[in-house]
Formats: structure tokens, C-alpha cells, sequence
């Protein structure tokens, strides 16, 4: 919840479910009040800062209960109208003062500093609202035991203080936050010293207390309405990752994949994922081949000189981007069970000011010099592969992180533990890469400093683990991303077989990683020749067969190779045929769009003896009538012109097309059945 100048004093009603209305009873609403006043009773007092705040109104909202209990023993036979209005609002003040102190134990310590006056100044304006209403209340016409009368006129006394009160000890602090702040917007190395007494007083002590409190800082910049709010939030986080590895080192990495929500180890579905970046899609557009990618990865792909789609390999007939309104609020909801914060990309263009802040700046580059400082005396492997797994999370953060950890010269480094024997050293190492070369800037350097291409396609080949093979394959994916470097990727024989190899023997989650970066080299027409020579199509025939869940890739990356391929392709891609159908009766849409499309090629170059092939699957034309009528628009396409090339053959219209059998020319005359509407 966010706590700013502008939400003080807060105005904000129950839910529906829990507001009293007046038409019902005067129990019922005194019963609430009770209930309410116990449950701000219950709360723990704020620690570390506004304790004598919190403390105020828990003690107020404890006394008013005694009063509710005895209305609720000794009921008077009605309340005079004032009475009810009085119950009434006090019972919305009460909920809005539990709000309060629920927001301030929950939220951002840094920020909460940062806000210190105005929600020293919230907690006032509430107690003036109640002292209001403690005041129009009429006490005698509530048949009150003498007691609770005094009790009342207690609580009167206890609101009337005259201003809020601001703690000077959490204002002192404060103001040494600003001057923290200060000194790292200008460059200038804080005090260790000083950082380490303000964390101690806001009860950060250690690494993971640092990491919730990046958590609640990037909520609250979720929840900040202003540039100028979120620029402060965007400043503190950036202290606070500095704070975290200067003052309590790098945190011990966990064993988690990459395309994983930040300081979870929960896996992000594989349609939610952009098919360039493979991370979280938060602006889901169409191109023109009804492929989805991230509004901001694609349009850089359209951007660096592009004109086919990135998936399936096609030239784009218009560069027009669609919103995937369904697939986006489909990604909204899962964001919202498993707790992750949602921003569009329209979001970030508009605070892109708030966010690229000198603060900001400041922080990340001392984090990084500081890190890589610390890998250069790193004298342990433990040590190491904390301080590698720290700069693998900033270099997911953003591009100025990117650009900050390249400049300070982090790539040599981390090729040097890509051939470490830790498996855990060499995940984080690769992964750092993988998540660097997102900047095309790094591109350039990964692929021209000295080892570090040749680290990459080694752990790719031999990588200790699945992950580190799959997160190696990944990055060739990324670097793939610029032409002259995927033509140079795919004229490394390595670089196929390893690709290869992972997608035939690795887990669901590499093999896509292998499918996705050997469908980009398939986008060069030269090495689609190497691709056979590998065996892509027996490969893709074999990750059909064994994985259904893949099907939709593997079709994929059929269909640009019999279409780049010629006739050689149409030869290796002869014995998918029945694959193909298999997949046209039971594969998502755009398995079954691409595996249409991969099944007219072949028909088209192999001649009759494919139409037949095709033709002897049982329930062929019905599969193709229903494609016809179901299907994606292109589907529908595609599955007509399978269908006329079916009827044509049964005519006998084609009898002496050239058939390609293996490397042989052949013309071959077939008896045809009959096929029926």
C-alpha cells in the first residue's frame, strides 16, 4: 500500500462487505465497532520508527472498547440519531486508522523514513477525526455507568492535542538518509560506517532483509502515482542494493532457473514468455504471422532492420502491432496469484524519466565497481559464486545495469568461470552473460572479447548442468538476434551439434531454449544446409514424437527448413509426413498453422509421391475440412491448398510430377482413391 503526502489524511471507506449500513440494527453496528477497535488493539506497535504514534492510537482504540462492550451489555432502548451518524463515521476512522498502521508495518522502512511527517501527520488527522466525533457523541443519552463516562472523557482529552508529533530521533534520521542520498547522486563513496547505523536503526541487518526490502520498494513504485515519488523510490532502491553487498557481502545464490520472477523460484509458464527475450510478457502485441511477442522486444527487432518473424521466419507483410488483450490479462491474473508486480511497457515509458535518475546511476555503478573489485580478490569459490550470482540479479534489473557492469569490464571475468568445475559458479556465470547480452551494446563486446563466444558454446556442449546448457543456448539465441553475428553462429559446426544435442536429450525447459535458438540461425539461408547435414529434421521428427509439449516448436523449425531447404530438405522431411498429421489432428493452433504450412511445402517439391503419402493418412480430409473451418487464418490457407493438392492427386492431374525419393529423381504414376467431401 502506498503511503505519500497526497493519501493523508485518507479518506478511505470499509469494503462492501464489511460497511455498516444505517438500516440495520444498532447492535449489529455497535457489535462492529467493538470488533474493530479489537483488532487495532491486537496490533503490534510500530519498532523502528512512529512508535509513540502507533502506540497512541492502539491505547485510544483499546478504551473505546471498553465502551463498545458495555453498550453491548447494558443496551438502551434506541440511540438518538446523532449517536448513530457519530458510530457511524467513527466506524470508517477506526478502519482507516487499522489501515494505517497495517500499511506502515508492511510496507518499505526506507520509504516509510522518507514519509516520516506526513504519516506522523495521518496519524493526527485521524485522532482529530476522532476526538470530532468523541466530542458530538451525546455521552448522556447513553446511559453510561459513571466509569465509562470518565473512561469517554478520557479518550476526549487524550485527542486533543493540539499539532502531530514528529519524533526528532526518526527526523534526525531521516535527514541522514537524504544526505546518503546526496552524496550517491554526486558520486561521492558514502560512509560504510554511517550506511551501517542507519540500516541498524531500520532493523536491516542482513542480506535477506535487504532483498524484502528491494521487494516492498519495487511494490511501492507500483503504487506511486507522481515521477517525482517514484524517482525517490527508484533511489532508495538503489541504495539499498548498494547497502546490501557493501555492508553483508553477496548473498548465497540459490539453485533457480533463469525466466523465474525476481527472488522466486517460481517458473514463468512458457506462454507468458516473450519467443525473443523468454521473459515475462508485460505488453503482448500480434504480428503480422499472428505470432505474440513483448511490444518492446519486437519492435526492436523491427527496428535494427528486420522484416521477418522472429518464430516462424516469415516476411512480415506489415510492421503493424496488434495489443493481445486476452493473452495480457491472462498474464495480469497469474501476476496477481503469484504476487508479482505488473507494469506495462506504457507504464514504463511514461516514468522512464522517474526511473534513469542521477541517484539511481550513482548507486548501481558503485555497486558494480564494488562487486567486481570483489571478484578480483575473490580468494574462494563460495565467495566467488556469491559475488557472480549478485551480478547475475542486477544485470536482470535493467539496461543501465547492463551497461554499467559491461563498462566496468565484468565480461572477461565471468568467461574465465564459464570451464569452473562448481556447477553452481558456471550457471551464474553464463546467466550473468545471458541476461548482459540483452543490451545490443553487449552483444558486440560478448562476441568480440577474447573467449568468451567459444565459454559460451563449450558450456553449451558440456555445460555441468541442464541449466547452464539451456541458459549457453539461450545467449546464442540473444546474440542471434543481430544478422552478421547469427551468420557467424551458424557456420560453427559446434554450435549446431550442441544445439542438437540439447534439444534431442535435455528437459522441456532447454529444449526449448535449443528449438528457439536453432529456429533464428534457420533464418539464414546458408545454414539452413548445415541444419540437415546435422540432422534437424530427424531431430525434430524424434522432439515430436517424445514431446508433445514441444510440438509446436519443433513444427516450427520444420517448416523453415523445408521452406529454406530445397529439395534436399523434402527428402530428410519425407518420413514427418506422418508426424505432421498427427499434429494437424491434436496441436495447438500454431502447431497445427505450421504443420499446414510445412505439409504444403513438402507436397509442393516432393510431387506425388508425398501427396500420397499424405493422402494414405487415415481421416486426412476430415482433419483438413475441420482445419478449414477452425483453424487461424492462415490455417485455414493453408489447409485449402493441402486439400486441392489431395483432390488433384485422386484426379489423376499430377502423374508424371518429379517425386523426390532420398537424393534421387523419379516420375511415378499411382493408382488414387477416391476422396470424399
Amino acid at each position: 500500500m502506498a503511503i505519500s503526502p497526497q493519501n493523508f489524511p485518507r479518506k478511505r471507506r470499509p469494503s462492501a462487505g464489511s460497511f455498516i449500513s444505517p438500516t440495520l440494527s444498532d447492535r449489529r453496528l455497535v457489535q462492529s465497532l467493538l470488533l474493530v477497535s479489537q483488532e487495532i488493539s491486537s496490533l503490534a506497535p510500530l519498532q523502528f520508527l512512529l512508535k509513540r504514534n502507533s502506540v497512541s492510537i492502539i491505547r485510544k482504540s483499546n478504551l473505546l472498547a471498553f465502551l463498545f462492550e458495555e453498550l453491548l451489555r447494558n443496551p438502551v432502548s434506541c440511540f438518538a440519531p446523532t449517536a448513530i451518524l457519530c458510530f457511524e463515521e467513527m466506524y470508517i476512522v477506526l478502519q482507516r486508522m487499522k489501515t494505517l498502521i497495517e500499511d506502515c508495518s508492511n510496507g518499505s522502512r526506507t520509504w516509510l523514513l522518507m514519509q516520516n511527517e506526513s504519516v506522523s501527520n495521518g496519524f493526527h488527522e485521524l485522532t482529530l477525526d476522532l476526538s470530532t466525533l468523541l466530542d458530538i457523541i451525546p455521552v448522556k443519552g447513553l446511559d453510561l455507568v459513571e466509569d465509562i463516562e470518565e473512561l469517554v472523557l478520557l479518550i476526549r482529552k487524550q485527542c486533543s492535542e493540539t499539532a502531530a508529533y514528529v519524533d526528532p530521533t526518526d527526523e534526525t534520521l531521516r535527514r541522514d538518509l537524504l544526505k546518503m542520498l546526496d552524496q550517491i547522486k554526486r558520486e561521492i563513496v558514502p560512509d560504510h560506517k554511517k550506511l551501517a547505523e542507519i540500516f541498524e536503526k531500520l532493523d536491516l541487518q542482513d542480506s535477506a532483509s535487504c532483498s524484502d526490502e528491494i521487494k516492498s520498494l519495487e511494490e511501492e513504485f507500483q503504487n506511486q502515482r507522481d515521477d517525482k515519488s517514484k524517482s525517490e523510490v527508484t533511489a532508495l532502491i538503489g541504495l539499498v542494493r548498494y547497502a546490501k553487498c557493501v555492508l553483508f557481502g553477496a548473498s548465497t545464490p540459490k539453485s533457480h532457473g533463469r525466466r523465474q520472477k525476481s527472488m522466486t523460484d517460481t517458473i514463468i509458464p512458457a506462454d507468458f514468455r516473450c519467443p525473443i527475450t523468454l521473459d515475462l510478457m508485460r505488453d503482448p502485441v500480434v504480428v503480422a504471422t499472428g505470432q505474440t511477442y513483448d511490444r518492446t522486444s519486437i519492435n526492436r527487432w523491427i527496428e535494427s532492420g528486420h522484416n521477418m518473424c522472429p518464430k516462424t521466419g516469415q516476411i512480415l507483410a506489415h510492421t503493424n502491432l496488434i495489443q493481445n488483450r486476452a493473452l495480457r490479462n491472462l498474464i495480469i491474473l497469474w501476476c496477481r496469484e503469484q504476487e508479482i508486480p505488473f507494469q506495462t511497457t506504457e507504464v514504463n515509458d511514461k516514468v522512464k524519466a522517474a526511473t534513469q535518475n542521477k541517484t539511481l546511476f550513482g548507486a548501481t555503478k558503485m555497486t558494480v565497481l564494488f562487486l567486481i573489485n570483489k571478484l578480483t580478490d575473490s580468494e574462494s569459490v563460495e565467495a566467488t559464486n556469491r559475488v557472480v550470482h549478485e551480478l547475475r540479479v542486477l544485470a536482470k534489473t535493467d539496461s543501465e545495469s547492463r551497461a554499467c557492469i559491461a563498462e566496468a569490464g565484468a565480461i572477461p571475468l565471468l568467461v574465465r568461470f564459464l570451464g569452473s568445475d562448481n556447477p553452481s559458479l558456471q550457471v551464474n556465470a553464463v546467466t550473468t552473460l545471458l541476461n548482459l547480452s540483452i543490451l545490443e551494446a553487449n552483444k558486440t563486446r560478448i562476441m568480440e572479447i577474447d573467449g568468451a563466444l567459444n565459454g559460451v558454446i563449450e558450456v553449451l556442449r558440456s555445460g555441468a548442468t541442464w541449466e547452464a546448457k539451456g541458459n549457453a543456448a539461450a545467449t546464442i539465441f540473444s546474440l542471434a538476434g543481430v544478422q552478421s553475428y547469427r551468420k557467424r553462429l551458424g557456420k560453427k559446426t559446434r554450435v549446431i551439434k550442441g544445439l542438437m544435442d540439447l534439444a534431442k536429450g535435455g528437459p522441456a525447459s532447454s529444449r526449448r531454449d535449443a528449438l528457439v535458438a536453432i529456429l533464428s540461425l534457420a533464418g539464414e539461408r546458408d545454414t539452413v544446409g548445415r541444419l540437415i547435414e546435422g540432422g534437424v529434421v530427424e531431430m525434430v521428427i524424434e522432439v515430436m514424437a517424445a514431446s508433445p509439449e514441444e510440438a509446436e516448436e519443433a513444427v516450427t523449425v520444420l517448416e523453415v527448413v523445408v521452406r529454406r531447404g530445397g529439395l534436399v530438405a523434402v527428402a530428410a522431411a519425407y518420413h514427418a509426413i506422418k508426424k505432421l498429421s498427427v499434429v494437424l489432428r491434436s496441436g495447438s493452433d500454431r502447431a497445427r498453422e505450421s504443420a499446414a504450412a510445412t505439409l504444403v511445402n513438402i507436397c509442393r517439391k516432393g510431387g506425388s509421391e508425398t501427396v500420397a503419402a499424405l493422402a494414405a493418412m487415415p481421416g486426412i480430409e476430415r482433419v483438413i475440412w475441420e482445419l478449414m473451418g477452425t483453424g487461424t487464418e492462415r490455417c485455414r490457407r493453408k489447409a485449402a491448398s493441402l486439400l486441392r493438392m489431395l483432390r488433384r492427386w485422386a484426379a489423376g492431374l499430377d502423374e508424371d510430377v518429379p517425386t523426390t525419393t532420398g537424393h534421387s529423381t523419379t516420375v511415378t504414376t499411382t493408382s488414387r482413391p477416391v476422396l470424399h467431401s
